[in-house]
C-alpha cells in the first residue's frame, strides 16, 4: 500500500496532513540511505505505510522532530515506524527525533523502531532508545 508516489518523497517536503497519509494513517521514517543500501529490506518494511526519507546529515534533528510533531497533531496514526542502518551516529537521530515528537504532543501512537544490522532488521526497544541518549548509563551498562 506504500505509493510509488511516496517511495523517494523526503519527510521535509511532505505535506503534514498530507492525503495518502491521512487514508493510509501508517508512517514510515527511514534513513535515505537504507533505500540504496538495503533495497529489499526497504521494500518489505515499507509495504503498507507512506515512506518518508530523511537524513540526519542534511536535515537538522530540530527541524525532524517538528515535521514529526506537525504530522502527530494533525493525523490520527494506526502506527509511526523508524528504519535506519545501525551504528550511524546520524541515524540514531531519527530515532530520537521520533521519540521527542511523540513526547511533546503526548501521542498514544504505537512507535517501531528497527535498525539494520548485517543485512537483517532488529526490533530495538523505546527504553533502548532512550537509554542511547545517556552516555553514562551505556557506560554502566558495558561495565
Amino acid at each position: 500500500m506504500g505509493c510509488e508516489f511516496c517511495s523517494f518523497k523526503r519527510l521535509t517536503e511532505y505535506n503534514a496532513a498530507g492525503r495518502r497519509l491521512r487514508q493510509v494513517r501508517r508512517l514510515l521514517v527511514y534513513g535515505s540511505c537504507v533505500r540504496d543500501e538495503y533495497p529489499e529490506v526497504f521494500e518489505r518494511v515499507s509495504e503498507g505505510r507512506i515512506p518518508l526519507s530523511a537524513c540526519p546529515e542534511a536535515e537538522h534533528i530540530n527541524i525532524v522532530s517538528l515535521k514529526l510533531a506537525s504530522i502527530l497533531a494533525r493525523v490520527e496514526l494506526e502506527e509511526v515506524v523508524v528504519l535506519t542502518v545501525d551504528g550511524s551516529p546520524h541515524c540514531v537521530q531519527l530515532h530520537h527525533a521520533l521519540e521527542e515528537a511523540v513526547r511533546v504532543t503526548r501521542s498514544n501512537v504505537p512507535v517501531q523502531h528497527l535498525v539494520i544490522e548485517g543485512g537483517e532488521v532488529v526490533a530495538v526497544s523505546r527504553e533502548a532508545v532512550k537509554a542511547a541518549r545517556y552516555l553514562s548509563r551505556v557506560e554502566r551498562l558495558l561495565k
